[in-house]
């Protein structure tokens, strides 16, 4: 258990915009930062950050919260893990309790996991610094990759014994269950017998972008035919291939910072960039480049630069990923490196200037680095030229920006030496095959929608969810202010005829909201709002120090979402870029008691139409007489409304 004094360290200290800002790529707007959601696949910002507030809205998911809700949403965190996590970004010392092999067992399957693969972590590290066989063997082969000491602790780089069951017995021995070391992929399991998975190699952890250990790569020192230069963890609940990339939690940052991504190929290529200097640089780890990959670099930045050695055959492989970062409407820059060399050799033989001034100067666009890779095998040949033109503009036609496309067409022609004319008509004749079978697609999820739109019928505004909505924000953002508010009296002139006679009163907007929902006997009809309500007006009267940021972290991740959309809602609208286009959405200009006055006398004007409408309705079922004293009701009604609308519009 951590201590209640940690909990509310880490919450004073931890600072969402820069918690989420390890995980995407925020821009300023405003006194917000935006930027595309971690959760869901988009090209246009939903996602925002409020630095005031304290929380973040995802309005393309629906997702909202705090600090804790972003990284229990985003990296699957329990509570605890989430706290801890923070506390380590923040260098805060927590208080908890040791957790017994009891309370290991009970933990969810999940995480379970992630303990293990944190275990197996620590213990090939321990191998590789503590024993004779990991400094003679695992140790010695790093330092001849040219890794420093210093490297080798930051990328937690390890060794595994080549015994066939040194990893598990050690493990069972600590009390973690066989189940989960087979699931996790680092104990083979075979009727009655075991094995370590990784025996006899070299091990680089596997990190999310928060820093968990998702699984290893091991590499081999010994020459077996029989056996796998490389092997990677199985798939498993926390560790899936084509959602992650190696290096990207040493990455993030600055990836963001420099606002782009080398990609490379190997564990090796990335620690040996990293520690000349650059460490902008991630790998797919030997596995072919994926969708997943690619938008997980797009949250950071929209630039990408390929990096490859001087092999041909794998230079024409790589060309298929090429295709599927333009698709994600991403930049795309190519470096290779001279015949015999890789990333890692070309890192470790040059200086941190030699090696950035090598790629600003042998970095191409795509397309100069695609023609000239084609254009050398159909030079002499026609017809395979016709297909590598064809090939080019292929990829050209999966760019979603109509001016990079045109602007790419260009200069594919530039250098294939053929007329734009021959490549506009190509890539009109590939978009309109492409644009079919969209339409095609289209109408088919059309037909399935018609269904679904004659069955439902369109839901209407709710106005009372609206209004209870704008109190509960009310309360949240302006609850404990002292305002002077001007109430309404009825009274009855000398006419005899009703009037509202204005009083000022001063007090705090939350007494307020509050006496004047009870006077009118007014509740909450949604089931939510009215949990919100009554907790927030517990809050503030006991608390005179209430602070929305303490509410929100001592709610649970439920209401927190439902406060993030309420606060957040007003927001949308500075996602879109309205000053491009010369659109200037006007600032609220309303004084706190003013918004208070005219949310409360707005929700009293709506609960006296229902009750007109209900009045209208006991009309048809009543008799004459009874119908008199309805009409008389409605009439006192109807003038009480009209009073309230006329400080309603003067208000307004």
């Amino acid at each position: 258990m951590i201590s209640q004094s940690s909990i509310d360290l880490v919450f004073e200290t931890a600072r969402v915009e820069e918690v989420i800002g390890d995980f995407v790529n925020l821009k300023k707007s405003g006194s917000n930062f935006k930027g595309l959601s971690p959760f869901s696949d988009e090209r246009s910002p939903s996602f925002m950050v409020s630095p005031v507030k304290q929380i973040w809205k995802d309005f393309s998911s629906g997702k909202g919260g705090n600090v804790v809700a972003f990284l229990m949403e985003h990296e699957h965190f329990t509570y605890p893990e989430a706290i801890k996590y923070l506390a380590k970004k923040y260098n805060i010392e927590i208080e908890e309790t040791e957790q017994s092999n009891e309370q290991k067992d009970q933990a969810n399957e999940r995480e379970s996991l992630y303990l293990v693969s944190e275990f197996a972590s620590s213990y090939f590290q321990k191998i590789l610094h503590k024993t004779d066989q990991g400094r003679s063997i695992g140790l010695s082969y790093f330092k001849e990759r040219g890794f420093t000491e210093e490297t080798i602790k930051k990328f937690d780089l390890g060794y595994s014994l080549n015994e066939w069951q040194a990893f598990t017995d050690e493990a069972l021995k600590q009390g973690y269950n066989i189940d989960y070391l087979e699931k996790t992929g680092l104990t083979i399991v075979k009727e009655d017998k075991r094995f370590d998975r990784f025996k006899g190699r070299v091990m680089f952890p596997i990190k999310s972008m928060s820093g968990r250990v998702l699984g290893f790569g091991g590499r081999i020192l010994i020459n077996d035919k029989k056996a796998a230069k490389y092997v990677n963890s199985p798939e498993s609940d926390i560790y899936h291939k084509s959602n992650v990339l190696y290096g990207i939690f040493h990455a993030k940052q600055s990836i963001a910072k420099e606002d782009n991504c080398y990609l490379v190929e190997g564990y090796t290529d990335v620690i040996q960039f990293h520690q000349t200097g650059i460490k902008n640089v991630v790998s797919s780890s030997g596995t072919a480049l994926t969708s997943e990959q690619i938008r997980l670099i797009n949250r950071l930045t929209k630039n990408i630069t390929v990096l490859f050695d001087g092999d041909a055959a794998g230079l024409r492989a790589s060309l298929r990923g090429i295709d599927l970062i333009l698709e994600q409407g991403m930049n795309v820059k190519v470096c290779t490196f001279p015949e015999g060399e890789d990333p890692d050799s070309f890192a470790k033989q040059n200086t941190l200037e030699e090696l950035s001034i090598y790629l600003e100067n042998n970095a191409k666009d795509f397309i100069q680095f695609k023609a000239s890779v084609l254009y050398e095998e159909s030079k002499n040949d026609p017809i395979k030229k016709a297909e590598t033109v064809r090939e080019i503009v292929n990829s050209i036609a999966k760019i979603p920006d109509r001016i990079k496309k045109e602007i790419y067409i260009q200069e594919c022609a530039r250098i294939m030496d053929i007329s734009e004319e021959v490549l506009f008509s190509t890539l009109a004749q590939i978009n309109k095959k492409e644009f079919q079978e969209e339409n095609k697609q289209f109408k088919s999820e059309q037909k399935a929608f018609e269904v679904i739109r004659h069955q439902q019928p369109v839901e209407k505004v709710n106005v009372q969810y609206i209004l209870e909505k704008k109190i509960i924000e009310v309360l949240l953002l302006y609850g404990n202010k002292t305002e002077r508010f001007e109430d309404l009296v009825l009274k009855e002139n000398e006419q005899g005829n009703l009037v509202l006679e204005p009083v000022v009163n001063e007090a705090k907007v939350f007494e307020k909201v509050f006496l004047d929902l009870q006077e009118d006997e007014m509740e909450f009809t949604n089931a939510n709002f009215k949990t919100l309500y009554y907790t927030i007006i517990d809050k503030l009267n006991q608390n005179p120090d209430f602070e929305l940021k303490n509410f929100i972290n001592s709610v649970d991740a439920e209401m927190g979402n439902e406060i993030s959309h309420i606060l957040m809602e007003d927001e949308r609208y500075t996602l879109d870029n309205w000053q491009r286009m010369n659109i200037y959405p006007k600032e609220k200009m309303h004084s706190v008691a003013q918004l208070v006055s005219e949310t409360i006398l707005s929700l009293r004007c709506f609960l006296i139409d229902q009750k007109v409408k209900e009045f209208q309705q006991e009309t048809l079922h009543k008799k004459i007489d009874t119908n008199r004293n309805i009409l008389e009701e409605v009439k006192d009604y109807s003038g009480l409304k009209m009073l309230l609308s006329r400080k309603l519009n003067r208000v307004l």
